[in-house]
């Protein structure tokens, strides 16, 4: 796991997130995850049944946030969940030991060392600056990633008002996955924004 991590927005529109959502994939998005939290349970089936398939196409990862009867229903890759939800040892319980599991740690190791021990597949850290879309405390410094790349040996996202720019410190910290929404959703260009994050990952 390396490279953009695309989060969706709380959009109803489904045939425009699955159109930018396609676009960021061409762009070289590495994993999508579904987030939609005002949808109804019909519209979340919907839209997130539409993304799993065009995912598919392109092999990439597809990640329901925090709905595991939904990641169960549809046979997505996996399943993240926040500190206000499942606890990752039940998740990863429910829905087996193929499945990616992600936690939030927010600005807690601790919280991700717990994670690692419960069986996540990577943790994510935020928020490190002021988000569009969420309104959290920022206040994770940024040598949380390098502190957790030495400690632990999972993946690490960072999430939290990300552009190329500002993520670029982070990566350079060690960070595997960089989390976006607005940055891609909200921009003219989402295929050039998406590929302006691919870059900060040349290998991949």
């Amino acid at each position: 796991m390396k490279g953009l991590y695309l989060v969706t927005p709380d959009w109803d529109d489904t045939d425009r997130l699955v159109n930018i959502t396609a676009q960021a994939l061409n762009a070289g998005t590495a994993l999508v995850q579904y987030r939609h939290k005002t949808a109804s349970e019909t519209l979340r089936k919907e839209q997130a049944s539409a993304l799993l398939a065009l995912c598919r196409r392109h092999g990439v990862p597809f990640i329901i946030n925090d709905h595991l009867s939904l990641c169960q229903q549809i046979d997505a890759d996996g399943l993240h969940v926040g500190g206000m939800d499942s606890p990752v040892a039940k998740v990863r319980a429910d829905i087996g030991a193929d499945k990616i599991v992600g936690a939030s740690c927010y600005g807690d190791l601790q919280l991700a060392r717990d994670a690692a021990a419960a069986g996540a597949s990577y943790i994510a850290f935020g928020g490190f600056y002021p988000s569009r879309v969420k309104t959290y405390d920022v206040t994770t410094p940024r040598d949380m990633v390098s502190r957790a790349k030495r400690e632990l040996s999972l993946p690490v996202c960072v999430i939290g008002g990300m552009t190329p720019d500002n993520s670029r410190p982070l990566v350079e910290e060690g960070a595997d996955l960089v989390a976006a929404i607005s940055s891609i959703y909200q921009s003219e260009f989402p295929f050039e924004a998406a590929a302006a994050f691919a870059r900060l990952f040349p290998a991949h």
